[in-house]
């Protein structure tokens, strides 16, 4: 599904830092296709950068997405712009390779961590894949702006301090629910499902539903049978995408009682990286801790 982004006509929201780099200095603009991209960028960056990121809305479908004219030009003036790769937004490499400039820098993360299209493309739900991210975002702007480079591995170092809190969530959340079975109506939480030693149910079907493919008939049955028969303790799904089908299975697991956590492939306004993965955690713990 992820392949199938449109160029078209919708708005971009920005996410701009407030405040002036060091005295003379150029702000440094970076672009990024995702928020949590760009977030994570702002969080490097600091007071030396401005962010926009051009996918944003938590309300929205990201496989049904369609940029704005007005990004072309956003990616004429950028420093440096960051895509997931790995297949996901294929409609911003389709937009960098329309708007050529010499001078920026484009930095994709799906290349940068080993990621290729057919791969899962929710690296961002892999702590490793961030973890060099982020170190790759302070190198990019420390050659970018090097009167800065203090300043950008102090926030680097803070950035990697916060991923270390994120990981000692999931040491607990592994140790209370290690080999707990789960099924998902897409793969969006697989890598951090696969950090949680999680044995995750109904792939085949989660596959279908990324790929915008009509599940078979007998990974829908099986997907219900392991609902109704309380094989997994736990739905997932992604709170950004819908389905008559997904919608039915939902309403199978209300009926037998199964927890339904949502999962989302942007970052909710108003959090930080860091913030959303937790708060994913916890409602996720919470879920396979409720009585049985």
């Amino acid at each position: 599904m992820h392949a199938f982004f449109q160029l078209c006509c919708a708005t971009a929201v920005a996410l701009s830092l407030p405040g002036a780099s060091s005295a003379g200095a150029k702000t440094l603009n970076i672009v990024a296709a995702e928020n949590f991209y760009a977030d994570i960028a702002a969080q490097i960056g600091g007071e030396s950068v401005s962010t926009r990121a051009i996918l944003t809305n938590p309300d929205q479908d990201p496989h049904l997405f369609e940029a704005s004219p007005s990004v072309a030009s956003d990616l004429q003036s950028a420093d440096l712009v960051i895509l997931n790769g790995a297949g996901y937004d294929e409609w911003m490499a389709k937009l960098l390779a329309a708007t050529p400039q010499s001078t920026r820098q484009t930095l994709n993360v799906g290349m940068l961590t080993g990621a290729k299209n057919g791969d899962n493309p929710h690296l961002w739900y892999d702590l490793g894949r961030i973890d060099a991210t982020g170190r790759e975002i302070a190198a990019r702007l420390s050659a970018l702006d090097p009167a800065n480079t203090a300043q950008f591995a102090a926030n680097l170092a803070k950035f990697t301090v916060s991923l270390a809190d994120v990981r000692g969530r999931i040491d607990r959340f592994t140790a209370a629910h290690a080999g707990a079975e789960i099924i998902a109506s897409e793969p969006v939480f697989g890598y951090m499902a696969s950090a949680l030693n999680l044995k995750m149910h109904g792939e085949k079907f989660a596959l279908a539903i990324m790929n915008n493919s009509e599940p078979a008939v007998s990974d829908v049955a099986g997907f219900e049978s392991d609902l109704t028969s309380h094989r997994v303790a736990a739905l997932l799904f992604n709170a950004q995408a819908s389905s008559p089908t997904v919608d039915r299975l939902k309403s199978v697991a209300l009926a037998a009682h199964i927890p339904i956590v949502a999962i989302t492939e942007t970052e909710p306004a108003g959090m930080s990286y860091q913030t959303w993965m937790t708060s994913q955690l916890d409602a996720l713990d919470k879920a396979l801790s409720a009585p049985k």
